[in-house]
């Protein structure tokens, strides 16, 4: 029997799929940052506003009181779906430890290099203790790409009236978000984010 006649009636092997691999990129939705938006797969966008942290507890209590109340009216003008995000970012001050380092080296007077290496320890510490900065994000959903600076600059104006000062997110601000999301708070190889432990 040749083999043309044993093939016939048969269907022809099927290459084989390659296994999906096992990466977290395959199944989140984004499908890049660009300009200050995460571009979602189904061709929705991902902003909003970074606000900068302010203690309160330290003014009086009629103006704690008045940031609050405008706060509230902050939170009850956005007439959209919004999601309040609260990311840890480790300090890094490896740049600032390193210039305190040549600094010592410089020094010639005792009494000042015995302040630049109490500096140093307390940079030290700040590295061994984990310190991170807390950030606050405002984000929002949108399809229409010219509607994002419109929400950008409402969210930017409502906090200012708050007494707070917003900006919209960058795109490391936005990779801070998803890498927090995604790695569960744990700290990542390049330093992005840390859960206060």
């Amino acid at each position: 029997m040749s083999q043309q006649n044993v093939n016939r009636g048969q269907a022809r092997p099927q290459p084989q799929q390659r296994p999906s691999k096992p990466y977290t990129e395959n199944w989140v939705n984004v499908r890049g940052i660009k300009d200050g938006m995460i571009f979602l797969k189904n061709r929705e966008l991902v902003s909003g506003v970074k606000v900068e942290p302010r203690n309160i507890f330290i003014l009086e209590q009629d103006q704690q009181n008045s940031i609050i109340n405008a706060l509230k009216n902050c939170y009850n003008t956005i007439n959209f779906e919004w999601w309040l995000i609260v990311a840890d970012k480790p300090v890094d001050i490896s740049i600032y430890q390193s210039q305190l380092e040549l600094l010592l080296t410089q020094q010639t007077d005792p009494r000042r290099k015995k302040i630049v290496a109490q500096d140093i320890a307390k940079a030290k510490m700040f590295i061994d203790n984990q310190i991170v900065d807390i950030e606050f994000y405002v984000l929002f959903k949108e399809k229409k790409p010219e509607m994002v600076d419109d929400k950008v600059r409402s969210l930017i104006n409502g906090f200012a009236n708050a007494g707070l000062v917003a900006s919209k997110t960058s795109n490391d601000d936005l990779r801070v978000i998803l890498d927090n999301f995604l790695n569960g708070g744990v700290r990542t190889d390049f330093r992005t984010v840390v859960v206060g432990e």
